[in-house]
């Protein structure tokens, strides 16, 4: 039986896969592979190597420092042992082709990934809760848009989402009571977006006429003006923070709400 230790200073998901994938080529293969992760010393490398020398196994690492590349090489020819470098070569070319440094940091690909799947789960997490939707679950969300219509809370939560950051909006309706959940959120959590009364009349007389609703009173100034009125009242009873959109892209209100949020933790993407 041949033993595989696969080496790397993070996880040695890349490299288990690789191997794996190889060995599908090989027909009743008796292959061990011995993960050995974290390893990110000089010291720590000698001793992977002088294991794998006692028990004649063979090594595959993806150590991305050039250090410890080295000395694995050094220390594989001292004890000789069969050390493959998965990593090196592909960085070493890497850097000729587009001029540049690798950063060296082990887990990278890792963070990416985790980062990649948490933005998914965030954008999934918004389009079920847009428009005050599973009310019953907002206290999932790391962060709440209200408003009234026309405020732009859809397409700045989707821009949160698509930052990583689990959003949900309600909609600010004054004949209609708000839900409950939302009204035991910590007030740093919810942001009540606003603008200029001109601006929401001519957003809502706009929808109006491409979606062929009623325009009164809708987008009615008067009406508006009482939207609003209520949306700050009902912000400032519950402290939460109010953002003016007025004359603003998307980009810079979900950005503008991004500085105003808690770090995240680490861990969470």
């Amino acid at each position: 039986m041949l033993t595989i230790y696969v080496v790397s200073d993070a996880t040695g998901g890349t490299a288990e896969r690789v191997i794996r994938a190889a060995l599908t080529q090989f027909n009743d293969a008796q292959v061990e592979l011995i993960q050995l992760r974290d390893v990110r010393t000089p010291e720590r490398v000698g001793e992977v190597v002088r294991q794998a020398a006692e028990a004649g196994a063979m090594v595959v690492h993806t150590l991305v420092s050039n250090e410890l590349r080295g000395v694995m090489l050094e220390q594989a020819r001292l004890h000789d042992v069969d050390a493959m470098d998965m990593l090196g070569p592909l960085l070493d070319r890497l850097a000729t082709h587009l001029k540049l440094t690798p950063q060296e940091k082990p887990g990278l690909f890792r963070q990416l990934g985790e980062a990649r799947k948490r933005e998914i789960e965030a954008v999934d997490f918004a389009f079920a809760h847009d428009d005050g939707r599973n009310a019953d679950e907002l206290g999932r969300a790391e962060v709440v848009l209200v408003g009234v219509s026309r405020s732009m809370k859809t397409p700045t939560m989707l821009y949160l989402a698509y930052h990583g950051w689990f959003a949900a909006n309600v909609p600010l309706i004054p004949e209609m009571p708000l839900p409950k959940p939302v009204l035991v959120l910590p007030a740093q959590r919810v942001f009540c977006l606003v603008m200029s009364q001109g601006r929401l009349v001519e957003l809502r007389r706009a929808r109006a006429e491409t979606e062929g609703i009623p325009a009164e009173p809708y987008a009615s100034p008067e009406y508006v003006r009482k939207e609003l009125q209520y949306a700050r009242r009902i912000s400032l009873e519950r402290d939460w923070r109010v953002i003016d959109a007025t004359g603003k892209s998307v980009e810079e209100v979900g950005r503008e709400i991004i500085t105003l949020l808690p770090e995240r933790k680490k861990g969470e993407g």
